[in-house]
C-alpha cells in the first residue's frame, strides 16, 4: 500500500507539474508564432486565410480533421502551385491561427464561413476546391448548394460521401484528449512522432516547428464538435444530389487502397468504386504512391494532375 500510495503521489506530482509548465510555456509558444497570412473577421470571430500566387484560378486548400497548422502542412503544396494560380490555405474555426468557435460544426455552418472569409479576402468565386481527407464532404456539400461558385474538385484521398463511417467514438473519448493536452501528455507524444514534414519534401525549419507548436494545443471543443458530428455530416451529404456539372478528380493514396483491400478483402477499389459512382460521370481519379498525406510528398505530381485536369475543362 506504501508503495502504490507513492507512486500515485508521483503521478499526481508529475501531471500537476505538466500542468503548469504546459500552461506557462503554452501561452509564449504561441505568441511567438505569427500568421502566415491574413485574419478576417467572419461571425464575429477572426479566420486565418493564407494566400499565394496571382493565377486566373483560385485553389481553396480544405484541411482534413486533425490538421493542427494546415498554412504550415500545405507549404510545398501551395509553393508548387503559386505560379500558374492562386492558391489558398484556409484554417476553420478552431485550427492554427483561426478563433475557436461554439457554432456547431455542421456542413452548413463550414461552407456559410468558408463562403464569407474568402470574400472578405477579395476573392471572388468560381473556386476550384481542393480538399484533403475529412474536407472532401464539406466540398460536397457547398458543390450541392452553390454549383455555380465552384468550377471543379480536386479530391486529396477524400472520405467517400457514398456509405457512412462505421464507428462513432463518443464525445469523452475526445475530450480525454484535452486532458492529455493540459497536462503536456500530448507534447510528449509529439516529440516522440517521426517528423514527415521533411526538408528534401519541400518543407522549411519555420514550418516544421510551427507545425509542431500548435500540435501540442490542437485539442478544444470546436475541433471535437467537428469530430462528434462527422458521422452526421456525411449522411446528410450522401442524401443530397451531387451536381452533374461539376468536374471532380479524386486522386487516391495508394497506402489508402491497401488499407481498404485489408478491410474489404479486394483491391480496396470497391469503396472508392462506390464513391465515384455517387459522384457522376463527370468524376475521375489517379492513384498516387503514398500515404493518406499524399501532399507531403508528392505536391510536384499533384501540380501535374491538376494542370492536365482544369485544361481540360
Amino acid at each position: 500500500m506504501t508503495v502504490l500510495l507513492v507512486f500515485l503521489g508521483v503521478i499526481i506530482t508529475l501531471n500537476i507539474a505538466g500542468f503548469a509548465i504546459t500552461q506557462i510555456r503554452g501561452t509564449k509558444e504561441l505568441d511567438q508564432v505569427k500568421p502566415y497570412g491574413d485574419l478576417v473577421e467572419v461571425d464575429g470571430k477572426k479566420m486565418h486565410i493564407y494566400k499565394m500566387g496571382e493565377g486566373d484560378k483560385t485553389i481553396v486548400l480544405m484541411p482534413g480533421l486533425g490538421i493542427a497548422l494546415p498554412s504550415a502542412d500545405f507549404g510545398p503544396l501551395m509553393r508548387a502551385m503559386k505560379d500558374d494560380y492562386k492558391v489558398v490555405a484556409v484554417e476553420y474555426f478552431g485550427i492554427g491561427f483561426s478563433d475557436v468557435s461554439d457554432q456547431p460544426r455542421t456542413n452548413e455552418n463550414y461552407i456559410k464561413e468558408l463562403r464569407e472569409a474568402l470574400k472578405k479576402s477579395g476573392l471572388n468565386p468560381p473556386y476550384v476546391l481542393m480538399p484533403h481527407s475529412a474536407s472532401g464532404i464539406y466540398a460536397e456539400y457547398y458543390a450541392t448548394q452553390y454549383q455555380e461558385e465552384v468550377e471543379a474538385i480536386i479530391m486529396l484521398d477524400t472520405t467517400s460521401s457514398a456509405e457512412l463511417e462505421s464507428v462513432k467514438i463518443p464525445k469523452f473519448v475526445y475530450s480525454l484528449g484535452k486532458i492529455q493536452q493540459a497536462t503536456g501528455f500530448s507534447r510528449l507524444v509529439a516529440n516522440l512522432i517521426p517528423e514527415f514534414k521533411l526538408i528534401e519534401n519541400g518543407y522549411t525549419e519555420k514550418e516544421q516547428a510551427d507545425y509542431k507548436v500548435f500540435t501540442y494545443f490542437g485539442n478544444n471543443n470546436t475541433v471535437i464538435d467537428q469530430a462528434v458530428r462527422f458521422g452526421d455530416n456525411i449522411e446528410e451529404v450522401k442524401n443530397l444530389k451531387f451536381p452533374e456539372t461539376v468536374p471532380v478528380l479524386k486522386l487516391i493514396a495508394a497506402d489508402t487502397l491497401k488499407m481498404m483491400g485489408k478491410k474489404t478483402k479486394d483491391d480496396g477499389m470497391g469503396y472508392q468504386t462506390k464513391h465515384l459512382n455517387r459522384l457522376g460521370q463527370n468524376a475521375s481519379y489517379k492513384i498516387i504512391e503514398g500515404s493518406h498525406m499524399i501532399y507531403q510528398k508528392q505536391s510536384e505530381l499533384i501540380k501535374q494532375y491538376t494542370d492536365e485536369f482544369l485544361s481540360d475543362l
